[in-house]
């Protein structure tokens, strides 16, 4: 059977923290630009950023006390990342396996984050073969937990939203997929998991195969938290 006749017709991947675990690269950037205005900010600040566009997070920064223009708050950090990321890409293990099979498996995939193109980019460029399409933050005009990137994701594939699996890890992004149509798989990461109708939740990606995405695609919801 050709793979694009069955369901998926495409997974569709968020980037930060469900590929990779680069959120500690993220709050280590909020970190260094709070401490050069006297600004407390904490691990639980970062997280509570964790899944928002980048936008949204430097008005929050720049309310928290951080005196610089809203766009040079996103070029910091951009650059901070980016630079990190140039040194080492944390992979997440499980996704990157799961990965690996939906490629082989001939399934399109693209990449939905909120992270900027240069980010999307730089990672894409590690995996050439994996993506067909990148959707990154300064792309859309509204962010996730809107589900523009999701739509336009499935836009530039040519295909369905709803016959599409999507897998986030964050609250904005699993409500940005889930509004999309998209079926939708939330890995258990750094932020908990909030109950949504019609959405899986998954402790991790380990035991999670092109074959369990099949049958998400046909609307089985999966709830293997801990």
């Amino acid at each position: 059977m050709n793979p694009h006749d069955s369901d998926p017709v495409a997974v569709l991947w968020d980037m930060d923290g469900t590929l990779i675990d680069s959120e500690p690269y993220w709050i280590s950037a909020e970190k260094q630009l709070a401490s050069r205005f006297g600004v407390e900010w904490t691990d639980e600040d970062g997280l509570s950023l964790v899944g928002r566009a980048l936008p949204e997070s430097a008005v929050i920064l720049a309310d928290r006390g951080i005196d610089l223009p809203h766009e040079q708050i996103v070029e910091f950090l951009v650059a901070s990342v980016a630079g990190d990321m140039a040194v080492r890409v944390p992979w997440q293990e499980d996704a990157r396996a799961l990965l690996n099979e939906v490629v082989g498996a001939g399934i399109p995939c693209a990449l939905v984050t909120m992270s900027y193109a240069r980010l999307a980019q730089a990672f894409q460029a590690r995996v050439p073969e994996a993506f067909q399409v990148v959707v990154s933050g300064d792309e859309v005009e509204h962010g996730k937990p809107d589900p523009e990137a999701y739509l336009l994701a499935a836009q530039r594939l040519g295909v369905d939203i709803e016959r599409c699996v999507a897998i986030e890890d964050s609250r904005s992004g699993v409500r940005s997929a889930a509004a999309s149509g998209a079926r939708t798989i939330a890995v258990r990461r750094l932020t908990p998991l909030e109950e949504i109708e019609g959405v899986s939740r998954v402790a991790s990606l380990e035991h999670v195969t092109v074959d369990t995405l099949r049958a998400v695609a046909r609307g089985q919801v999966l709830d293997s938290l801990d």
